[in-house]
């Protein structure tokens, strides 16, 4: 069956089509049905079932003679470690963390809070919740004490899963003081906290609450897997909300087991066996979807790479992990991909390795601009496939199914939307738009399985966040439009559509004008406030390495090219060079903060921020042009 044909049966009989990839999955006892929508828009899939996540990723595949196959390959650079785990010693390890965390009380429903860096045990660990039917939230290791604080506040953890220290290029990032800041700091205090310890540093740790991994470890009773309803919380993700207070995402177990299984052959083409790379980390959704659950539920093997794409020990080292694991089907972000090009634009370090294994690349995370792309499948030779999809929503939405069939690309274009989502543009009273306009882009409920189900202890900021504002739809907080063949292009956040003089504009479409340039590795456009035109587009440009042309010289080039473009609508006369961009841990652009900066007006430092330095970096390139005066 061809896309058309796996779509169409999907809205002819959604029912039937979840119902048979629910098959995939080993139930304790299946569902009655697919979708439970008595509450409705609060919509729940297979609630009926029992089922447990940590069974389906680990125990039965050991069952099932596979023990021995690698589930786990872990490659740090950092630490100069790699070792490979396979079915049967994780199980083993997982099993044994689940039954030290029951011996000290941790049950079905309880909330535990994991803050560790890309180790293994990061993965045992959200495992050995699964195993006993806790919830577990990953916090990003290393991030701030207060905004640890908040998410203490809010999941109340029974427990405390964290490592003594994580591993930057260059520096250790202690944890163990920003944990014991955070506990300190938080109304909520966990009953008792685990600490992994590194040889790189060893923790102090607390009598009476804190334990070392190891020894909380010796001589317990492994745990057997608790069945858990379809409905049952899997984990709660939190992801930055607008007002500054957490929004926690909560996955059903169920759902997101039938979800993922599938989209590991469908969209990312692997069969179990075979090796997939997601090079992100656990604290964000792809780590949770595609370096733990997702390729392990469909029994794959996964890499757990703590390393940098550049400078651990240079822009070659993604190229390594492939050749030497044999990855088949790799996942990162545009934003690796551009520092990778910046540092070898012609691509030398590529040709040193042997990438015949390597049969796609995907790009999610932020706007895939068709420059990256381009390069990308010039250096590789394999489809480089972007695709869209948010934390809430947890895989893949709109994508090029390559596990069913390799569309036509289109650069710029994630593609179609996969079974379950049907999307829309919409002005903002909420009528469709045609073909080509730039709208909010939606897609009819429900949602499908796998997706967010409410906001942990917040339903009403649930509904207000995605569901009110387009009734019957789910509001995915970006802008875009779709062509004629029914391809979707996100183009900005809802937010980065900027109004100059009352021409509604895409910033993005404006960086990837500036994208095109030789010279310039990335870049960024913001709306500036303007008193005649009430915004106007301003650019910031990272040069390649070993750029020879005259900064002048390169803006004056990029104006040109978006007025020849886009055309003198978009007013495109401002651009300054900078070093780098602030970015989040992620890889995103904090556009918003740029803006704030810009226009001088107060901002918090985003939590989630890479290196607070670059802000004052950028607010120094701004004062050149005018812009970001002191309060």
């Amino acid at each position: 069956m061809g896309y058309t044909e796996v779509y169409e049966a999907w809205q002819k009989d959604p029912e039937a089509f979840w119902m048979d990839a629910a098959q995939a999955i080993d139930w304790d006892r299946p569902p009655s049905k697919a979708l439970f929508d008595e509450n409705a828009p609060m919509y729940e899939w297979f609630s009926d079932g029992m089922v447990n996540a940590c069974w389906n990723a680990v125990d039965r595949h050991v069952e099932a003679g596979r023990g021995h196959q690698t589930a786990v390959i872990y490659d740090s650079p950092v630490t100069h470690t790699k070792r490979e785990i396979p079915y049967f010693e994780l199980r083993n390890r997982v099993a044994n963390l689940a039954g030290a965390l029951r011996a000290k009380g941790v049950e079905k429903g309880d909330r535990v809070i994991i803050y560790m860096p890309m180790v293994p045990e990061a993965l045992e660990a959200m495992l050995a919740c699964a195993r006993l039917g806790a919830v577990h939230s990953v916090v990003f290791g290393g991030f701030a004490a207060h905004e640890l604080a908040v998410r203490i506040d809010d999941a109340k953890p029974k427990c405390i899963i964290a490592a003594s220290c994580g591993i930057e290029p260059g520096r250790i990032v202690h944890y163990k003081p920003l944990l014991d800041g955070a506990i300190e700091q938080a109304s909520h205090k966990p009953d008792f906290c685990v600490i992994f310890q590194r040889e790189q540093e060893v923790a102090h740790l607390e009598e009476g609450r804190d334990y070392n991994w190891h020894g909380f470890q010796y001589g317990v009773q492994p745990a057997d897997c608790v069945p858990v309803e379809g409905n049952h919380p899997a984990y709660i993700l939190y992801t930055s909300g607008t007002t500054g207070q957490p929004k926690g995402v909560v996955r059903s177990t169920g759902g997101h087991l039938v979800a993922l299984h599938w989209t590991m052959k469908n969209v990312y083409n692997v069969k179990p066996g075979e090796v997939f790379w997601a090079a992100s980390d656990v604290g964000w959704v792809v780590g949770h979807s595609f370096i733990c659950y997702g390729p392990l539920v469909h029994g794959n093997t996964t890499v757990v790479f703590e390393g940098k794409p550049v400078g651990t020990p240079d822009a070659g080292t993604f190229w390594r992990v492939i050749e030497e694991h044999k990855v088949k089907s790799f996942f990162t972000a545009p934003t690796a991909f551009r520092a990778v090009k910046r540092e070898d634009p012609k691509g030398e370090l590529v040709r040193k390795y042997d990438l015949s294994n390597l049969s796609a690349v995907f790009l999610a995370g932020e706007r895939a601009d068709p420059d990256t792309i381009t390069w990308a499948q010039d250096q590789l030779g394999v489809p480089v496939i972007d695709h869209w999809w948010q934390t809430e929503l947890g895989y893949p939405a709109v994508c090029n199914p390559v596990g069913i069939e390799l569309l036509p690309v289109k650069l710029g274009s994630p593609s179609v939307p996969l079974p379950g989502y049907a999307m829309k543009i919409l002005d903002d009273d909420g009528n469709e738009l045609p073909k080509g306009e730039l709208g909010a882009v939606v897609t009819p409920l429900p949602l499908p399985p796998g997706t967010l189900q409410t906001l942990w202890n917040a339903e009403d900021r649930f509904r207000k966040s995605y569901l009110e504002h387009f009734p019957g739809y789910y509001e995915t907080g970006d802008a875009g439009y779709l062509d004629d063949d029914g391809y979707l292009y996100i183009m900005a956040r809802t937010d980065d559509v900027i109004n100059v003089a009352g021409h509604r504009l895409s910033t993005g479409a404006m960086e990837e004008v500036l994208a095109a340039h030789p010279d310039v590795a990335e870049c960024a456009v913001i709306g500036v406030a303007d008193a005649l035109k009430g915004q106007l587009p301003l650019g910031f440009l990272c040069l390649n390495a070993g750029s020879e042309k005259a900064e002048a010289d390169v803006i004056r080039e990029c104006v040109a090219m978006v007025r020849d473009q886009i055309g003198p609508v978009a007013a495109f006369k401002l651009a300054c060079v900078v070093d780098r961009l602030p970015k989040t841990r992620s890889g995103k652009i904090l556009r918003a903060t740029m803006v704030k900066i810009a226009n001088g007006e107060p901002f918090k430092i985003p939590a989630t921020i890479d290196d607070p330095a670059i802000l004052d970096e950028i607010a120094d390139a701004l004062r050149t042009l005018g812009f970001a005066a002191a309060d």
